[in-house]
This record gives C-alpha cells, structure tokens and sequence, in this order.
C-alpha cells in the first residue's frame, strides 16, 4: 500500500526559504516527483528524482529549488531559496514505478498536498 504524505508548507515572505517533506512507503526504487498548482493554473512538474539520484527541474525553479531523496530513498525533500509570489500554491508529492522520470512524467500515486504562501 502506497502512501505519501506532505509536510514543510507554510508561509513566508519573498526571498525566504523553506524545505518540503513528503514521508513515503513503498517507493524507494521509485521515480519520485514534486508538482505544484496554484489557483486558477494548471498543475505543473516541479522537480523530480529517480532512485539514482538523477533529478530534473521546471525552468522557473532552477537554481532556486533542490530535490533530494532520505538514505532509505523513501522520503523526498524539495528545498525552495529565495521563494517569490509566483511559487505560492498548493505542493504535491507523487511517485510511480515509472522508468522515465521526469517533471513531465505520468505519476499514478499522489499525497494530500501542503500549501506554501509567499507575501
């Protein structure tokens, strides 16, 4: 039984960090993902991880954003430096036995979520 379960959001002001958790079972030789929807948008990869460690980013967060992975590969973390308005949304973790990993990737198991606010 798959589960993910989302923790870190919170809100912060423009050039704050925060750091994202997303507590996993069953995933660690997973491709591993976070996305993000704002309202009103569409939901959008953000950054994503296969269980080699080889990651890939959106543009708007490059340089901005790190992924990684726990020792046990069953948590992901997503590490946001200098957060803007613009990263305000709703984050969401998901996994998937997918062999291609990436932010376009079709995942199939998803968490709750955790709201991150920027002002």
């Amino acid at each position: 039984h798959v589960q993910l379960v989302e923790s870190g959001g919170g809100s912060v002001q423009a050039g704050g960090s925060l750091r994202l958790s997303c507590a996993g079972s069953g995933v660690s030789t997973w491709c591993m993902a976070w996305f993000r929807q704002a309202p009103g948008k569409e939901r959008e990869g953000v950054a994503s991880v296969d269980n080699a460690g080889r990651t890939t980013y959106a543009d708007s967060v490059k340089g901005r954003f790190t992924v990684s992975r726990g020792n046990a590969k069953n948590t992901l973390y997503l590490e946001m430096n200098s957060l803007n308005p613009e990263d305000t949304a709703m984050y969401y973790c998901a996994a998937d036995p997918a062999r291609l990993c990436a932010i376009g990737s079709s995942l199939r198991y998803w968490g709750q979520g955790t709201q991150v606010t920027v002002s």
